[in-house]
């Protein structure tokens, strides 16, 4: 098997490397250490790998930017320091989870894991594994919000628009009233449907059935045009355009 590692840590990239070359069938074909490299990698290669073992959080960014920029298609164990991306690391063709700093001990697991799914999935092992991944997601259905001295949810069905402003996040649902949650950005998306909703900026995450139209803007970017009125111009930045686009349209 081939095997690509994106870590931006050195030296836990080359004792990763060490732990999975004692098993002579797999192979290290290359070390990313950004989301660009990586990208850039898989653009150009991803049809001879098998699988990746990535870190999440790299010097550029959270890792999950680039199943944003290219489609993966092969199995992806993730390796990372905090264990809050689990759902998210899940949804992005995760077949494992490693918490750092990495053990042989856990490279062992994983490899085992992997060939016991190769072995059952063996023909079609890739869209087999998703499939069976994707039952076992629980998507979160509501979120808290506070007004007062009151808490009372609110249906992630009825979320149009997600925003960052100053630190805080508030949730606008179609009637274009807008809440304070008690959430980051990050911690709302990576817990739910990726099907249902987009991140476009830093700032940005939208519902699909709150597009109701697309305009191009400068820089290769684009706008998207709300059902609601949103605080800020919905700007998709440009790295993200190709699979916004995508994302519309599978909808």
């Amino acid at each position: 098997m081939n095997i690509l590692i994106i870590e931006d840590e050195k030296n836990t990239a080359v004792l990763l490397k060490e732990f999975i070359e004692q098993h002579p069938q797999y192979l290290v074909a290359n070390i990313c250490d950004s989301i660009e490299d990586s990208v850039n990698y898989l653009q150009k290669n991803q049809a001879k790998l098998d699988l990746i073992f990535m870190d999440i959080q790299l010097a550029d960014g959270e890792s999950f930017e680039i199943f944003e920029q290219i489609e993966v298609t092969i199995p992806v164990v993730f390796c990372t320091a905090y264990d809050s991306f689990t759902l998210k690391a899940f949804k992005n063709n995760g077949i494992d989870y490693i918490l750092k700093p990495v053990k042989e001990n856990d490279i062992e697991k994983a490899i085992a894991k992997i060939e016991q799914l190769k072995n059952k999935f063996a023909t079609n092992p890739i869209n087999q594994i998703k499939d069976l991944l994707s039952k076992n997601i629980a998507y979160q259905t509501s979120f808290l919000v506070r007004f007062r001295d009151k808490m009372y949810p609110v249906l992630v069905s009825d979320i149009a628009l997600a925003y960052l402003d100053n630190e805080v996040v508030y949730l606008f649902n179609f009637k274009g009233e807008k809440h304070i949650v008690s959430k980051t950005l990050d911690e709302i998306e990576n817990v739910i449907s990726p099907q249902q909703f987009f991140r476009i900026n830093r700032q940005m995450l939208i519902n699909r059935k709150a597009v109701k139209e697309i305009e191009t803007y400068f820089n290769r970017k684009v706008v998207a045009h709300l059902s609601i009125d949103t605080p800020e111009k919905a700007i998709v930045s440009r790295l993200k355009v190709s699979p916004f686009l995508s994302w519309v349209e599978k909808g």
